[in-house]
């Protein structure tokens, strides 16, 4: 696009008078593709967080509840976690080498995460995703993956299949859902239906043999394991001996400290984190047995077990610090109490919300973290999940922004900074949204 279209597209921005939105959406479309970050889109800019709470370029509050995409689970700028980022600042950014906060940050995620005997650092979910399968399949000498249609494991060609399909193929078929993933990608991953445990453990029997691991989010996206799936699961891959690896990153330290398989009771063999664990800066993580974590040393798993993993932030003594502070606000007594009460208050409210205004909907998740979706059918999967009315998603979500409230277009999260007051405004503005979005 030349900068005569973007100027014509924009039209009246960056000319004297136009308000600081304006400027910042002429700037962000000349330098940008699709004028964002490829997040979400560039309408809005933030410029300040505190607390619950989010500022935009022209002043207007929010109350957060995209929280970063859930890394701020404690609140922006907490007072604590700035405390010992500015500290650790003070006495430089990055090494390379070993530092001792993220030394002391992987003892945590050891003593906390019941899979956990060991821990390697990432900057990002992708990353520690794409490892994690990558170690499965060291440590298998195997090179397919089963992953569920519609889980999101990050960003990798492999991670791009059957993620948010739109024509749905037949199991176990993979789809390729990124322009640029080569074809051949397609064939290293076998694909089943979330929370259909009959179809997993078939396929499971019958390709034993061509399997290196098993990767599933423990709630898929904000879907919850059906009872037993997860527990069925555990014991397919264990009597085959092929790793489970669950993608923690957005479920590690939020559903409960020990994550997900505390929550849920299923142990394992591999998880990612990542999120919650930086404390706001870019920091992620695989944890889990002692005897796959090995293939990260060349002197246990030998030159033809060994798997190399290099990062330059890996470990990042800034946010590894930041992860320690949160984490050890997290351990403080009735803090997952709290949130589940702020979160159930929270979901309650925008289900009765949209149910009085006459609106046929499920709001699946946990108090966490959720959302609305606009359909009669119960979510239990991908494919249940697109039942919903994009449209009247994308009205009410917009109708929430310009009452106040910040969200991304699929997910609610819940944060321990959000209190009494919060959850009354955000309860007034649902209301206020559905009966809009009736008329």
């Amino acid at each position: 696009m030349t900068d005569m279209t973007v100027d014509k597209a924009i039209a009246g921005t960056g000319q004297p008078g136009a308000t600081l939105s304006a400027t910042l959406a002429w700037r962000a479309a000349r330098v940008l593709p699709g004028g964002s970050f490829g997040n979400m889109d560039g309408d809005t800019v933030i410029v300040a967080g505190k607390a619950g709470h989010v500022w935009d370029s022209e002043g207007r509050e929010y109350i957060d509840f995209l929280i970063g995409s859930g890394p701020m689970l404690v609140g922006h700028a907490h007072p604590e976690v700035l405390a010992v980022a500015q500290a650790t600042m003070a006495r430089g950014t990055t090494f390379f080498a070993n530092n001792e906060h993220g030394i002391r940050l992987a003892e945590m995620i050891v003593d906390a995460v019941p899979c956990a005997d060991q821990v390697r650092f990432t900057s990002s979910g992708t990353e520690a995703d794409t490892y994690a399968m990558r170690l499965a399949r060291a440590h298998r000498r195997r090179d397919k993956i089963l992953k569920f249609e519609g889980g999101y494991h990050g960003m990798s060609d492999m991670a791009m299949l059957s993620l948010w399909p739109r024509q749905p193929g037949n199991f176990p078929v993979a789809s390729i859902d990124s322009a640029g993933v080569p074809a051949s990608t397609a064939e290293t991953v076998l694909v089943c239906p979330f929370n259909d445990l009959a179809a997993a453990q078939a396929m499971i029997h019958a390709r034993h043999d061509e399997i290196a691991g098993v990767i599933v989010e423990p709630m898929q996206r904000l879907v919850p394991p059906a009872p037993g799936f997860l527990q069925g699961l555990r014991a397919i891959t264990a009597e085959y001996g092929i790793p489970l690896i669950f993608d923690e990153v957005v479920t590690g330290f939020r559903l409960a400290y020990g994550g997900a398989q505390a929550h849920y009771g299923v142990v394992p063999d591999l998880c990612t984190l990542g999120k919650v664990i930086g404390g706001g800066f870019p920091l992620a993580a695989i944890a889990g047995r002692a005897e796959i974590m090995a293939h990260f040393d060349r002197s246990l798993a030998g030159e033809d077990g060994f798997t190399p993993q290099i990062g330059t932030l890996s470990g990042n003594p800034v946010a590894a610090a930041a992860g320690v502070a949160t984490l050890e606000i997290l351990q403080r007594p009735g803090t997952y109490e709290r949130l589940a009460a702020t979160g159930t208050a929270l979901r309650d409210g925008l289900r009765k919300a949209l149910g009085e205004a006459g609106f046929k909907v499920q709001v699946p998740g946990e108090p966490a973290m959720f959302d609305v979706v606009f359909t009669p059918t119960p979510v239990t999967d991908y494919r249940s999940s697109m039942t919903g009315d994009a449209m009247l998603a994308r009205r009410f979500n917009a109708l929430l922004r310009e009452r106040g409230i910040f969200k991304s277009a699929g997910k609610l999260y819940v944060s321990l900074a959000h209190d009494a007051a919060d959850v009354g405004q955000a309860i007034a503005a649902f209301r206020s949204a559905a009966a809009a979005l009736r008329t």
